[in-house]
């Protein structure tokens, strides 16, 4: 997967955790809000994901700009 994707997915299940959490929390299930902050928890996961491989792409870039600029 791309950046991009991954970061999308993230917010995606940080919003859905956050979403189980509050219902959880209006119902009283504490199963429900359990994973809730599982799933929030594997968005920012995500999201990290994404921004680590958006930082080493753009690293990659500018070691190949570098290189290109030496020749």
């Amino acid at each position: 997967m791309g950046s991009t994707t991954d970061k999308i997915k993230g917010a995606t299940n940080e919003a859905i955790g956050k979403a189980k959490q509050g219902i959880g929390e209006a119902v009283g299930s504490d199963k429900l809000k359990g994973e809730g902050v599982i799933q929030e928890a594997k968005g920012h996961g995500q999201q990290a994901l994404g921004d680590a491989k958006e930082a080493a792409k753009d690293a990659a870039n500018k070691a190949a700009e570098f290189a290109n600029r030496k020749l």
